[in-house]
C-alpha cells in the first residue's frame, strides 16, 4: 500500500507558499516598503485558505499546525525586528511582544500536540472561555490576527510616508487596541498552557505512583 505524502498535502503546499512571500518580503524591507507590505500581507492571507484546504481535503495534520504557527510566528517576529531598527526606542516593546507571542503559542501547541489535538485551534471547549470564543469564532479569530497584523505593518508604513493621511492614523489607533487585545489574549494563552502542562504532569506522576 502506497503511504500518504504528508509533505505534498495541499494545505502544507500553501504553508510553503507562505514562507516564501515572507522570505521575499523580508529581503525587500530594508528598500520596497510598499512590494514587501504586500508579499507580508498576502502570505498572513493565506493562512485562512490552508485551513480550509485541510478541512475541505481531510488533511489536517500536526506537521501542517506546526508549519502554520511557526510561519505566523516567524513572520510577525522578523517584522517586529525590522521595527525595531526603526524605533529603536521602542525596541523593549517590540522584545516583550516577540517574547510573548512566540512563547504562549509554543506552549500551547505543545500542551494541545500533547493532549492529542492536531492543531492548537482545536482546544477543549470546556476550557477557558475567553480563549474558546477566541478559537471558536471565525469573525473574532479574523479581525484579532488581521488588526495586529496591519497595526505593525502600519509602523513600517508610517515611518516611509512623509506626510500619512489623518484615516491612517485613525485606523493605526483601532489596529493599536487589538493588538493590546491579542497581546492579553496571549498572556492567557501563556497562562493557560502552563496550567494544561501542569495538569498533565500532576497525571502522569499520579500515574507512576500508582503502578
Amino acid at each position: 500500500k502506497m503511504t500518504e505524502n504528508i509533505f505534498l498535502f495541499v494545505p502544507n503546499l500553501i504553508g510553503y507558499a507562505r514562507i516564501v512571500l515572507a522570505l521575499l518580503s523580508f529581503y525587500l524591507m530594508p528598500c520596497c516598503p510598499w512590494p514587501s507590505v504586500f508579499c507580508y500581507l498576502l502570505s498572513s492571507l493565506l493562512d485562512s485558505f490552508d485551513g480550509h484546504a485541510a478541512r475541505a481535503l481531510n488533511q489536517s495534520t500536526k506537521f501542517g499546525a506546526m508549519l502554520d504557527m511557526l510561519t505566523d510566528r516567524c513572520a510577525t517576529m522578523c517584522l517586529l525586528v525590522n521595527l525595531s531598527l526603526l524605533y529603536p526606542s521602542y525596541t523593549f516593546l517590540f522584545q516583550l511582544s516577540m517574547t510573548l507571542d512566540v512563547a504562549s503559542h509554543w506552549l500551547h501547541l505543545h500542551s494541545s500536540t500533547i493532549k492529542g489535538s492536531s492543531s492548537h485551534k482545536l482546544i477543549d471547549l470546556s476550557g477557558n472561555p475567553i480563549l474558546r470564543i477566541y478559537y471558536t469564532s471565525k469573525p473574532v479569530l479574523f479581525l484579532m490576527c488581521a488588526g495586529n497584523e496591519l497595526f505593525f505593518c502600519l509602523l513600517y508604513i508610517l515611518y516611509h510616508i512623509e506626510e500619512p493621511a489623518a484615516w491612517l492614523y485613525w485606523l493605526q489607533g483601532v489596529c493599536g487596541i487589538i493588538c493590546l487585545l491579542k497581546s492579553a489574549i496571549s498572556l492567557l494563552h501563556l497562562v493557560t498552557a502552563s496550567q494544561n502542562m501542569a495538569a498533565l504532569d500532576v497525571a502522569e506522576r499520579e500515574k507512576v505512583k500508582s503502578q
